[in-house]
């Protein structure tokens, strides 16, 4: 997992998505929900390349991906991107192992 700390990062793996599909978690720090959703997405048994960021400490890279991907701010959320957009996202307990690898089958695929 690599985090994310700047608005040029963000553009870079949105591109990077346009090639291959991947995720993105938004992520607080201090929240203990956000924490077991940054567990479950880390201990995720997938191959699809995985960032993250945290909300309080990035808010510019947050707020951009809300602007871009047109979803409303949630945290913990999490999203697959494909061609440069949200193909799936999820918040808070719905992040989950299963979740992320029912993402991934439908919608992760090239």
């Amino acid at each position: 997992m690599k985090e994310l700390k700047t608005v040029n990062e963000w553009y870079d793996v949105l591109e990077q998505s346009k090639e291959n599909p991947l995720f993105v978690l938004k992520h607080s720090t201090t929240c203990p929900v956000s924490a077991a959703a940054y567990n479950a997405f880390e201990s995720s048994a997938t191959d699809v390349p995985k960032y993250f960021l945290k909300v309080r400490e990035s808010r510019p890279v947050s707020n951009e991906i809300e602007s871009n991907l047109r979803v409303e701010h949630q945290s913990p959320q999490l999203f697959l991107l494909k061609d440069g957009k949200a193909v799936w996202h999820a918040t808070h307990y719905s992040i989950s192992g299963p979740q992320i690898e029912h993402a991934v089958k439908d919608y992760g695929s090239n």
